[in-house]
């Protein structure tokens, strides 16, 4: 009886296998009728966090999204900076400045909040779609390492995130980065 759990969620938003399906393998798997006792059971337990993060790849996935990003984070920086200029030039110029120029500079200053705001919020949307995207490639890598791992040394059961404790001989988390390393 192979069975094997991975991460297949987005970014830090693991899903969690519900307590009642835990409970229901759990009692399936001390219940079902086997040939092989508890004792012959092998098992593992992979880090999936911690795989994501220190695996090359992920490495290298968030090196490419501040490579694609960092430009438009430039700009929306540059925009922060242009509006804290305003801000700054219409209270100290108030008191000297004309009404009708203050005013066309509280329309600009407002323009330019708004334009941030939206800048911003563009920038997230596509920063996260792409982060996601990104999570989702490197989620099918390590999913694939561990099976292969699982089905390679024979394990019957190879657990992930919602593991209350795992012992250091059963964690496999090395081995499926020294597998993804090898990619």
């Amino acid at each position: 009886m192979k069975i094997v759990f991975t991460n297949r969620s987005g970014d830090r938003s693991i899903r969690y296998l519900s307590f009642t399906v835990r409970m229901i393998v759990s009692v399936l798997l001390l219940a079902a009728p086997t040939a092989k006792t508890l004792a012959d059971l092998k098992v593992g337990y992979v880090n999936a966090v911690r795989v994501i993060e220190e695996a090359p790849q992920g490495v290298a996935a968030l090196k490419k999204l501040e490579a694609e990003f960092s430009q438009r984070d430039k700009e929306l920086v540059a925009l922060q900076n242009k509006i804290r200029q305003i801000d700054e030039e219409l209270q100290k110029n108030s008191p000297v400045q004309k009404e009708t120029d203050r005013r066309a500079r509280e329309r600009e200053a407002l323009t330019l909040k708004r334009e941030l705001k939206r800048a911003t919020a563009e920038f997230r949307e596509d920063y996260n779609q792409r982060r996601n995207d990104e999570l989702a490639v490197l989620q099918q890598l390590v999913r694939k390492a561990i099976l292969d791992i699982a089905k390679q040394e024979k394990y019957d059961l190879v657990l992930h995130e919602g593991t209350v404790y795992a012992s250091d001989s059963i964690d496999i988390t090395e081995k499926v980065l020294k597998k993804l390393g090898k990619q």
